[in-house]
């Protein structure tokens, strides 16, 4: 067999000329690799919400047994609204990259109601963590009198 030089993207081996692309990076490998990415990042997602979750159970508890005022559970609210909110960007990412290689028309119809009902969840958590925010500086502004 001659081994000349091998044309432009492509290596000459035992087996004949291989395109560099093919043999380096297959479809098939990539979506191996994209696999595993999405269960990372989605882990991650759901790491984050249960860390959210844990701390907010702690702080919950930490603030039934100190204080029963309803303001004081606002914080507790406020942060585990923002452990959802980072743990959503994840999983959203996650559905992102799982369609990245080849979509098929219903993953890309799956991803588009996916990320319209996790848009709007965190559009809502967002609103709802700036309403409590800006409620809360209220009630800690003194109140100024004559």
């Amino acid at each position: 067999m001659r081994r000349g030089r091998p044309a432009t993207g492509s290596v000459v081996c035992s087996f004949g000329t291989v395109p560099v692309v093919d043999s380096i990076l297959s479809e098939e490998l990539l979506s191996e690799i994209v696999d595993l990415l999405v269960r990372v990042v989605e882990a991650a997602g759901a790491l984050i919400i249960f860390t959210g979750a844990v701390i907010g159970f702690v702080r919950f508890l930490i603030l039934a047994v100190r204080r029963r005022t309803p303001a004081a559970f606002v914080t507790v609210r406020l942060d585990v609204g923002r452990f959802l909110t980072l743990g959503l960007e994840f999983q959203l990412a996650g559905d992102i990259l799982r369609t990245a290689i080849a979509p098929t028309f219903r993953e890309i119809g799956e991803l588009a109601a996916i990320a319209t009902i996790r848009t709007a969840l965190n559009y809502f958590l967002r609103r709802e963590i700036r309403d409590e925010r800006e409620e809360l500086s209220r009630d800690q502004q003194p109140a100024s009198g004559p």
